[in-house]
C-alpha cells in the first residue's frame, strides 16, 4: 500500500498506514473466501459470480468518486462562482504542496464537507452551502485541510475498496434469493443455495462493515491531527467541529436522513435521531475524542 506522496507536507501517519494495510489484507482475504464459497455452492453459475464480482469491483474503483459526488448533489464550481471556497482550497494546497483538486458545492443546509477520488489527480473536495454559510475563513480552512489530508494519505481509495465487499455481499443476497425463489426450490441444491448464500453474505457484510468502521474512526482522528499540524491552528478546526456538530440538531430530520447514508464520507456524521444505530457503529470518533486530541496538539504547538 503506497503511502502519501513524498512532496506532500502533510505529516505522515504510520499508524494510519499500518491500519490501512491490515484492513486491506483482511478485506482481500475475506473477499477471496467469499467468492470461493459462492463458487463452491453455485457451481452452475460460476461465470455469473465472477462477472458480478469483477464488474462491481471495477465500478467501485473507477467510478466511486463520481457516484458519491452525484449522490450527494455535488456540482463543480469555478473560482468566480465560489471565491471563498476556492481561496481556502488554494491556501491549503500551497501549504501542503499538493495539486489542486476539483472544487464542488452541494446545495444542502447540513453543514458538512467531503473529499473523494482514487488519487490526487482525480480528487474532488466539496463543501455544502450550509457549511459555507456558518464558518469563518479560518474554520473553513481547517475543514478543507482535514479533507485534503484524506486525499494525501490515500485513505479515500482504501475506504472505497474496503466498502466494495459489503456492496457485493448485499447484491449477492438479492440475486440468489430472487433466482432461487423463482425456481421454486425444485431441487435440493437450489434449496441449499437459497439458505446458505444469504447467511454467508450476511456474515461477510458484518465483518467487512466492522473492519471499515474501525479504520474509518482512526482515519478521521488522523485527518484532524494532520490538518491541525499543517495549518498550525488546531483551535480553528476545533471551533469548526463544535459549530458543525452543534448545528446538526437544528437541521430538519428529512435532510439528516438524506445525509446519513454517506456518513463515512462527511467531515462530521449526521444522525437523524438520538436513538440512531449509527451512533453506536459510527464511522467517526466522538466529538469529545476529537476535541481532546486537538487540545493536546494546541499544547504541543504552544497555541491557545
Amino acid at each position: 500500500m503506497p503511502g502519501p506522496r513524498s512532496r506532500s507536507r502533510y505529516a505522515p501517519d504510520r499508524g494510519l498506514t499500518t491500519r490501512m494495510v491490515t484492513t486491506m489484507f483482511l478485506i482481500g482475504l475475506l473477499y477471496v473466501v467469499f467468492v470461493g464459497v459462492l463458487l463452491a455452492i453455485l457451481r452452475d453459475s460460476w461465470f455469473l459470480v465472477l462477472v458480478i464480482a469483477g464488474g462491481l469491483f471495477i465500478v467501485q474503483f473507477w467510478f466511486s468518486d463520481r457516484i458519491a459526488a452525484y449522490s450527494m448533489g455535488a456540482r463543480e464550481v469555478t473560482p468566480e462562482q465560489a471565491p471563498e471556497l476556492h481561496g481556502a482550497v488554494d491556501r491549503i494546497c500551497a501549504l501542503a504542496d499538493m495539486p489542486k483538486p476539483r472544487v464542488a458545492i452541494a446545495d444542502s443546509d447540513v453543514p458538512n464537507a467531503f473529499a473523494t477520488g482514487r488519487s490526487e489527480k482525480t480528487a474532488l473536495v466539496c463543501a455544502t452551502t450550509g457549511l459555507l454559510r456558518r464558518l469563518e475563513p479560518e474554520e473553513l480552512e481547517g475543514v478543507i485541510a482535514h479533507e485534503m489530508s484524506h486525499v494525501a494519505h490515500r485513505d479515500v481509495v482504501v475506504m472505497t475498496i474496503a466498502s466494495f465487499l459489503g456492496v457485493l455481499a448485499g447484491l449477492m443476497v438479492r440475486v440468489w434469493l430472487y433466482s432461487g425463489l423463482s425456481r421454486g426450490g425444485r431441487d435440493v441444491n437450489t434449496a441449499v443455495a437459497v439458505l446458505v448464500v444469504p447467511l454467508v453474505s450476511a456474515a461477510v457484510y458484518v465483518i467487512s462493515f466492522l473492519l471499515t468502521r474501525l479504520l474509518s474512526r482512526y482515519r478521521e482522528l488522523s485527518a484532524d491531527r494532520a490538518a491541525a499540524l499543517l495549518t498550525g491552528r488546531p483551535s480553528a478546526l476545533a471551533s469548526a467541529l463544535t459549530k458543525v456538530t452543534g448545528q446538526m440538531a437544528r437541521i430538519p430530520t428529512r435532510d439528516l436522513r438524506k445525509a446519513e447514508p454517506f456518513n463515512a464520507f462527511w467531515f462530521a456524521p449526521a444522525f437523524s435521531s438520538k436513538e440512531s444505530l449509527g451512533r453506536l457503529l459510527s464511522s467517526h470518533p466522538t466529538l469529545e475524542q476529537r476535541l481532546d486530541q486537538l487540545g493536546k496538539i494546541s499544547l504541543q504547538l504552544g497555541r491557545p
